[in-house]
């Protein structure tokens, strides 16, 4: 009887320092899910932002065809050019948006914005030799939000590249590496970048 008392008084101190151990442990794993989904959420919301403005580039460009035709009406292969690059951004877009961060939707996005950068530059090249159409007005005004917007663009990617770095930072770092795959962080986020000067910049245009 004197053996069996110490004995059960040293089970339940174990076993009260196991289940202590426990609960420090799931408190940590809850602490860097926590942290995880708070970085996902900011870079999500990061491009969200790229979103807003892309989408009101996007909504600008039909207006522009049509100011442009009926000075260039002779150019309907450019025209259906821009507008067929414009629905595949708009595709990209929406790929990007429904998995921010996702590799595959990024390069989809990249490569739909290069086509539609490089068929509106061409067209603004064209527009050059139409003194007529230089001075429309509302041409004039459409190339000023289309650059006031291509800046917004640059702004909001920047944002979500720092929100996407610092994400992948934490998820990389010791010890969250160990469980970022357990707790469906497995991946790092995909950066936005363009491979070409002429998508991270705005037509240079003048009117």
């Amino acid at each position: 009887m004197n053996c069996i008392l110490p004995l059960a008084i040293s089970s339940l101190g174990i076993l009260g320092l196991a289940l202590g151990l426990g609960l420090l442990l799931v408190f940590f794993c809850v602490g860097i899910y926590n942290r995880l989904v708070t970085l996902r959420n900011r870079l999500e919301n990061a491009f969200a932002q790229i979103e807003v403005q892309l989408k009101r580039r996007y909504d600008l460009i039909p207006n522009l065809v049509e100011t442009v035709k009926g000075y260039m009406a002779h150019e309907k292969e450019t025209l259906e050019a821009v507008i067929n690059a414009r629905n595949q951004a708009v595709g990209g877009l929406q790929a990007a948006a429904a998995k921010p961060g996702d590799a595959a939707a990024m390069q989809q996005l990249v490569s739909a914005e290069q086509g539609l950068s490089g068929a509106l530059g061409r067209l603004f090249a064209l527009s050059e030799a139409y003194p007529d159409l230089k001075a429309n007005q509302n041409m004039a005004q459409l190339s000023e939000e289309l650059t006031s917007t291509e800046n917004r663009v640059a702004f909001a990617r920047q944002a979500y590249n720092d929100s996407v770095t610092a994400y992948n930072t934490y998820r990389q770092t010791f010890p969250p590496v160990l469980l970022a795959g357990l707790l469906g962080h497995g991946e790092d986020a995909e950066l936005l970048e363009f491979d070409s000067q002429a998508i991270a910049e705005a037509p240079q245009v003048s009117f």
